[in-house]
């Protein structure tokens, strides 16, 4: 019964054509109750071959569980971790984890070489004259602050001179500069009209009778004050008249 049963896993269509052969020799047969031969007389051998592919299975399970705890660690917790014997699902279950990662990460991020990164670096001191390393990062939050100012200035401008925000740069100094010439001009005109004049030569004629006039007159008041004996101007008028 025990030889039946071997005998049906043996040739069962799942089973390995490994572990079935048939006998060549005479002195090799065994022969059933139904008189036909054995066929697994070569099965110790195979066993034995088996049972180290069982004890690598578990060195290999080892190894695999090294490799994802280095490279997926957030995957540590597996139901089969307690399990007394290793199976082959359990290593596929942690290659297939390790793979999906390493396909996660190719299509979200391309990690640069380091030449890469060198020359990244040498750019970055090279527009900003950075001379070590320990400066750039320094350098980098002036960068960022000096960024983070003109931008909201930007943004300003663009509001208050009723821009849209897309504007470059350009736009707005030409609306700036456009603005700063209609102020200068109507300062000019009102100048003139201050003055009464639109003509510069009257302008400059009217300063030099003012250069004329002022000294003599100015002198002609400290006079009026010493001889009056008073400080303001307007005791002047009131002196005057109560000596009449």
């Amino acid at each position: 019964k025990v030889l039946s049963h071997i005998d049906s896993i043996l040739r069962s269509p799942r089973a390995p054509p490994l572990i079935y052969r048939r006998s060549k020799g005479p002195a090799q047969n065994c022969i059933k109750e139904n008189g036909q031969e054995c066929g697994f007389e070569h099965l110790p051998l195979t066993i034995e071959m088996w049972a180290d592919q069982l004890m690598a299975l578990k060195d290999l399970h080892r190894s695999l569980r090294k490799l994802s705890l280095e490279l997926v660690p957030w995957h540590t917790a597996n139901p089969q971790d307690n399990r007394e014997s290793t199976r082959v699902e359990d290593l596929q279950f942690i290659v297939d984890a390790i793979l999906e990662e390493i396909e996660n990460k190719e299509k979200n991020s391309q990690t640069p070489s380091l030449p890469t990164l060198f020359a990244i670096v040498s750019h970055f001191q090279k527009l900003f004259d950075v001379n070590s390393l320990n400066g750039i990062y320094p350098r980098m939050n002036e960068v960022y602050t000096k960024l983070g100012e003109m931008t909201n200035a930007m943004r300003n401008l663009q509001e208050l001179l009723e821009l849209d925000s897309s504007a470059p740069p350009t736009v707005v100094v030409d609306t700036v500069g456009k603005l700063c010439d209609i102020i200068n001009k109507n300062m000019t005109k009102q100048v003139q009209q201050l003055l009464g004049t639109q003509d510069i030569h009257s302008i400059i004629n009217k300063l030099e009778e003012h250069e004329c006039f002022f000294p003599p007159f100015q002198a002609l008041i400290q006079d009026l004050l010493c001889l009056l004996e008073i400080h303001n101007l307007e005791d002047i008028l009131p002196t005057v008249q109560n000596l009449k």
